[in-house]
């Protein structure tokens, strides 16, 4: 295990013995600086190392979320004991689920699970707030052999972050929890994080589907689909797909490229007795 040297004080060690009996050749590794978590690991993995690790970077030069956009970790100075203000982190892991289809949501689902009942998801993984972005994930693979190696990379927001530039308000877990920080927030997520994600390689999404709906942003909303479709949201299937009950009947949206935004809610007008 890495990550001494710096004043933060990551719980590596108590990940490690949290996960190593599950998986007894995970490491932990905390860096001051990458250019991306999920950039290294995938570098790693079609390399030939298909460890089970779970890569911290304190700062991010080139981070990367879905649909090519980019992830910024902010300005933050461990050394300097400024709180970091936002966690990033990738977990890497051989994986050979019978079904691939709803990671994103179990993995999405686990997070939110893990930092608080407030938290919402909005399909397929985004963690929001009040209709705010607080954190991203970004699933990757890589197929080295007959291995398919699973990177997944999370972004949380812990402080407030500048909204320019962002299509997509920002929130911040400290508005939730206003004592934790970086390291506690990876307390409470990476293990979980490792579990659930090992149940979905045996169990799937379907026995998720319901703690999915408790969760879903989106349900009954109206929504508008960069593919073009419109409708209502329905939930997900037990496949993860998400439903959208348009004009011709019900559709399942599927692909990753597809991006989804809640109509806004027409303002309401006075009500004159």
């Amino acid at each position: 295990m890495t990550g001494l040297g710096t004043i933060i004080q990551w719980p590596a060690e108590a990940i490690w013995e949290a996960v190593s009996p599950l998986l007894p050749t995970f490491s932990v590794e905390v860096v001051p600086e990458i250019d991306s978590t999920n950039t290294e690991l995938m570098r790693r993995a079609r390399a030939g190392q298909l460890e089970p690790v779970l890569l911290v970077a304190e700062r991010q030069s080139a981070g990367r979320g879905r649909l090519g956009r980019t992830w910024s970790s902010g300005v933050g100075n461990a050394h300097a004991g400024m709180p970091l203000p936002s966690l990033t982190f990738s977990l890497g892991l051989p994986l050979a689920p019978n079904d691939w289809s709803g990671l994103s949501l179990a993995v999405g689902l686990s997070v939110v699970q893990s930092l608080h009942p407030a938290l919402q998801l909005k399909w397929p993984n985004d963690v929001w707030l009040q209709d705010r972005k607080l954190a991203g994930i970004l699933i990757e693979t890589a197929s080295v052999g007959d291995v398919r190696y699973a990177v997944v990379g999370v972004g949380i927001n812990i402080l407030t972050r500048d909204v320019q530039g962002l299509s997509t308000p920002p929130a911040a877990l400290r508005e939730l929890l206003p004592a934790t920080d970086a390291p506690t927030a990876l307390a409470q997520v990476a293990a979980p994080l490792v579990h659930a994600i090992r149940r979905f390689e045996t169990e799937g999404f379907a026995p998720l589907r319901t703690a999915f709906h408790t969760r879903d942003l989106l349900y009954g909303r109206e929504l508008v689909c960069s593919d073009g479709v419109t409708g209502m949201a329905r939930g997900v299937d037990a496949s993860g797909a998400l439903l959208v009950h348009t004009e011709q009947g019900l559709k399942k949206i599927t692909s990753a490229e597809v991006s989804v935004r809640p109509v806004p809610a027409p303002a309401s007008s006075a009500h004159q007795p």
